[in-house]
C-alpha cells in the first residue's frame, strides 16, 4: 500500500557506477536544473576530490517517486555528506515530483535504515534543513542544528548593470573608476576551453595570494564538461598578453555561479581581479540575462559589495541514541551549539 513504512525497503549502493545504472540519465541536465545536484557532479567530486573515502548512497522509492542521498563514510559508524568547498549546497535529491508529505515518508525511511548500523551522520552545506532534520528526528535520531557560515547571492529583480551598478557601495565604484582609468589590464570572457586558456587559468592560481588549489583537476573536468555544454564563463584579466587574474563561472537556468577566482598577488596595487569582476557581473547581468548571481559559500568581506543578500547555511549533526558511542559526541555538539 503506497504511504506505508513497513513496506519501503532503501536500496544502497557503493559506487557511482551502480547508481548510473540503476538511473540511467534521469540525474543528469536534461532533468535535473541544479548542477549540484546532478550524477556527473558526484561522479567527478569523488574520485578526483574525496576519492579515499567510501561512498554510501541510498535510494528509497514510493510509486514513481525516490529520495537519494549521497554520503561519505569516512568510518565504519559515521557518514558525511558528499560534498566539499567546491559544493555550493548538499541537500536529499527528489525524483518524480513528490509532494512535501511524501518527501517526507521516503527521508524517514531512509533514516530509519540507517539506525541499524550507524552511530552518527554530519551533514553540510544545507540552506533548508527543516525538512531533513524533522525528518531524521521522527526516524528516532538525536539532531543539533547549527549555523555554519553563509552564501551570499544577488536577485537582479530586471535590473540592467548600470542600474545594479548605481546601487554598489561608493568605495567599490570610486575603485573601478580609478583603475579602469589607467588602461593597464585588457578583459575577455570566454565560452569555449582550450588547452592554453586553461594553462592561462593555472598560472594564475599559481601566482595568487591563496595556497595551491588542491582539484585543480576537478576543476578542469568541470570546466570542460561546462564548455561543452555551453554554460562556461572563464574570464581573465592580462597585462602584456600575461592572465594576472581569472575567474570560472558557470551561467545556467538563470542563475551565473561563481565558483573559483584568483589574482597574481604581485598586482594587488592595479586590482585586476575587482576590474574583471564587473566585466563578469556586466556580462552576467546584460548579456547572458541572469535572474540571480549565486557567490557561493564562505562569509568573505568582498562579497558583500557585490551582492545583497546573505542566507545563512547550516549543518546538521545527527546522532543514534541506541549506541553509547554517540553520547559524549552529542553532548559536545550540544554545548557547541549553544556556545556559539
Amino acid at each position: 500500500m503506497p504511504g506505508d513504512n513497513r513496506l519501503l525497503v532503501p536500496r544502497e549502493y557503493r559506487t557511482l557506477s551502480e547508481v548510473r545504472s540503476a538511473i540511467g540519465g534521469r540525474m543528469d541536465r536534461a532533468h535535473i536544473d541544479s548542477l549540484f545536484d546532478r550524477l556527473d557532479w558526484f561522479e567527478t567530486l569523488h574520485p578526483l576530490c574525496l576519492g579515499d573515502t567510501p561512498l554510501r548512497v541510498f535510494q528509497q522509492t514510493e510509486d514513481a517517486c525516490e529520495a537519494w542521498l549521497f554520503l561519505l563514510a569516512p568510518s565504519a559508524r559515521r557518514l558525511t555528506a558528499l560534498a566539499n568547498w567546491y559544493s555550493f549546497a548538499w541537500s536529499p535529491i527528489f525524483l518524480g515530483a513528490p509532494d512535501t508529505r511524501q518527501q517526507a515518508r521516503l527521508l524517514e525511511n531512509i533514516a530509519r535504515h540507517l539506525l541499524r548500523d550507524q552511530a552518527q551522520i554530519n551533514l553540510y552545506p544545507l540552506a533548508l534543513p527543516g525538512p531533513l532534520i524533522g525528518a531524521f528526528r521522527r526516524a528516532g535520531w538525536f539532531a543539533v542544528q547549527r549555523p555554519m557560515g553563509g552564501r551570499y547571492l544577488l536577485h537582479v529583480d530586471g535590473r540592467d548593470f548600470a542600474s545594479y551598478w548605481a546601487q554598489r557601495p561608493g568605495r567599490l565604484r570610486n575603485q573601478v573608476r580609478r583603475k579602469a582609468r589607467l588602461g593597464r589590464y585588457d578583459l575577455s570572457i570566454h565560452d569555449k576551453l582550450t588547452d592554453t586558456l586553461w594553462q592561462d587559468y593555472v598560472d594564475v592560481q599559481a601566482h595568487s595570494w591563496k595556497a595551491p588549489e588542491p582539484g585543480l583537476n576537478f576543476l578542469r573536468v568541470l570546466a570542460q564538461r561546462e564548455s561543452d555544454a555551453g554554460t562556461l564563463r572563464l574570464g581573465f584579466a592580462r597585462l602584456d598578453g600575461r592572465a594576472v587574474a581569472t575567474q570560472l563561472w558557470t551561467v545556467e537556468h538563470g542563475t551565473a555561479l561563481i565558483h573559483k577566482l584568483a589574482h597574481d598577488s604581485t598586482q594587488d596595487e592595479g586590482s585586476p581581479g575587482t576590474l574583471l569582476s564587473h566585466a563578469m557581473f556586466a556580462h552576467a547581468i546584460d548579456q547572458d540575462r541572469v535572474a540571480t548571481i549565486d557567490y557561493g559559500t564562505g562569509d568573505n568581506d568582498y562579497k558583500r559589495e557585490w551582492m545583497d543578500e546573505r542566507i545563512p547555511l547550516h549543518q546538521i549533526d545527527l546522532f543514534n541514541p541506541r549506541r553509547a558511542s554517540s553520547w559524549i559526541p552529542a553532548a559536545r555538539t550540544c554545548i557547541s551549539a549553544l556556545v556559539g
